[in-house]
């Protein structure tokens, strides 16, 4: 099982790059909120197994961090 969380991880992580790479025409502060989403989705989504609402919620946290970093 512990194989199995490590390689969605890794998927997850490797599509977030190759999404985020097309978003050339995003400002700083778009960026950094669109990651911030990815990174919390993961981690929330590790820390209460797989459950929706521990990765939408962990989305809705990590976009809202993202967002307030280095803010204008």
């Amino acid at each position: 099982m512990q194989r199995h969380q490590l390689r969605v991880i890794a998927m997850a992580a490797a599509l977030a790059a190759l999404g985020l790479s097309a978003c050339s025409g995003m400002t700083q502060r778009e960026k950094n909120t669109a990651i911030g989403a990815g990174i919390g989705a993961v981690s929330g989504s590790v820390l209460t197994g797989g459950s929706t609402v521990g990765t939408v919620g962990g989305a809705v946290v990590g976009g809202v961090i993202g967002q307030e970093i280095k803010k204008p």
